[in-house]
């Protein structure tokens, strides 16, 4: 399913939030969640976006979807900047992108049945009513593995990854093309991950669906990403293939964050050469000028400090944002 063209590009990007430092109102910080990003993902493809918390990976996907207001950008759903459109004007683009939300509880109202979950979104769209809507809802049910006894339950009577389940049922009612993926598996047992994970690919195949895998498990951003980027303190500093940006990490952060995955085996564990950054992340309300990874980074230098580096061409689309490529 997945070809060349390009269903989702972000243009500098920027989210802000300004909160009051005081009592004075004039008295305001400004918190860079995320800081100028840019990237694309073609029509049937997955970019995973990895980082430490509050890199703003998170953010990033709400904005794109409108949840959050853009300070500033571009958000083009096939080459349509739908970053400025009004309520109304969004709705069609409502019904084509939908969201996985990380918690599966407290994303699903537990006032209402699992068949008002689900329906919910068809009702808002005006898809279905009637015996269709509740053969629709059986029909959702049992795509993501569940039964249609669930439908009259509360999400309170189910496990987690049960939850999950019905988060991406409700996500599947209006028949998306894109689907943000908030750490969908990070609230869920290990045993469990895989199952979700599996169920992503088979309808991203079956339906040819586009995501934006947000996650903190880096060896499940490799298994189902095609493609990969590296957020740090709200800005993008890395993006490639997946195999290319696992195999050749090039920005000395991502080398850092690959060389922190666990290793099944003890003796080859002991023997990697395992990174350990030093230091906090800085305040997002005052990151450092220029690199913003300069304070952790051990090979930073004068030009780091005075000159914000850009994302260069390292390979065949594989993209850093380094002074050290100018070397």
């Amino acid at each position: 399913m997945k070809n060349n063209e390009v269903l989702i590009e972000v243009k500098n990007l920027k989210k802000y939030f300004v909160k009051n430092k005081g009592f004075i109102k004039k008295d305001l910080e400004v918190v860079k969640a995320v800081d100028d990003v840019s990237f694309y993902i073609r029509r049937g493809e997955t970019l995973g976006l990895v980082g430490e918390s509050g890199c703003g990976k998170s953010t990033t996907g709400r904005t794109i979807l409108r949840l959050y207001e853009p300070t500033s950008g571009e958000i083009l759903y096939s080459g349509k900047d739908i970053a400025k459109l009004s309520r109304e004007q969004m709705m069609p683009y409502r019904k084509k992108m939908q969201m996985i939300f990380q918690d599966p509880y407290a994303s699903l109202n537990s006032r209402m049945t699992v068949s008002d979950i689900i329906g919910e979104p068809m009702d808002i769209h005006h898809l279905a009513s009637g015996k269709e809507r509740q053969e629709r809802i059986f029909e959702l049910l049992d795509t993501v593995g569940l039964n249609k006894d669930h439908a009259a339950r509360y999400p309170h009577e189910f496990s987690g990854g049960q939850r999950q389940r019905i988060g991406i049922a409700r996500s599947l009612a209006v028949d998306p093309e894109f689907i943000i993926c908030d750490e969908p598996i990070s609230a869920l047992d290990v045993s469990i991950q895989a199952q979700v994970v599996n169920m992503l690919e088979d309808l991203q195949e079956q339906r040819g669906l586009t995501y934006l895998f947000i996650a903190h498990d880096l060896s499940m951003v490799k298994h189902i990403s095609d493609r990969v980027g590296v957020m740090y303190l709200g800005s993008l500093v890395e993006i490639g293939a997946s195999s290319e940006l696992y195999k050749n990490p090039v920005h000395p952060y991502t080398q850092a964050l690959l060389s922190s995955i666990p290793v099944p085996d003890p003796d080859i564990a002991e023997a990697s050469n395992r990174i350990v950054l030093e230091g906090d992340v800085p305040s997002p309300v005052n990151p450092p000028s220029g690199c913003k990874f300069r304070t952790r980074c051990r090979y930073a230098m004068d030009v780091c400090k005075e000159v914000t580096p850009v994302l260069k061409e390292v390979g065949k689309d594989h993209f850093a944002a380094c002074h050290l490529l100018d070397k």
